[in-house]
């Protein structure tokens, strides 16, 4: 299994900066890919952004041009660099890893951090 713990997350204002870091323990030999998602209040969870262990990333519409994944394969963490922030990003931010073993394919979930942006 494969565990995650985000951080990074907090209060800022439209136009600003934050940085999400998520760290991976565990089977993180297995994780082929990682990613960030996020859940606005009343919405559901969207993909914001994906990165594969080969560095090739995707983003949400809504976040290109604003929004960086980056990962370090060796410290096994995933960060998403968030700039030009506006209040419609306000939403609790997850990190997802995608881990393949001998049984199939199985993702893992962090907690959450809260991003909250104001006007």
């Amino acid at each position: 299994q494969v565990q995650l713990v985000e951080s990074g997350g907090g209060l800022v204002q439209s136009g600003g900066s934050l940085r999400l870091s998520c760290a991976a323990s565990g089977s993180t030999w297995s994780i082929n890919a990682m990613a960030w998602y996020r859940r606005a209040p009343g919405k559901q969870r969207e993909l914001v952004a994906a990165i594969t262990n080969d560095g090739i990333t995707n983003y949400a519409d809504s976040v290109k041009g604003r929004f960086t994944i980056s990962r370090d394969n060796a410290e096994n963490t995933v960060s998403l660099q968030m700039n030009s922030l506006k209040p419609e990003d306000t939403a609790v931010y997850f990190c997802y890893a995608r881990a393949i073993a001998t049984s199939g394919t199985f993702g893992s979930w962090g907690q959450g951090t809260q991003v909250t942006v104001s006007t």
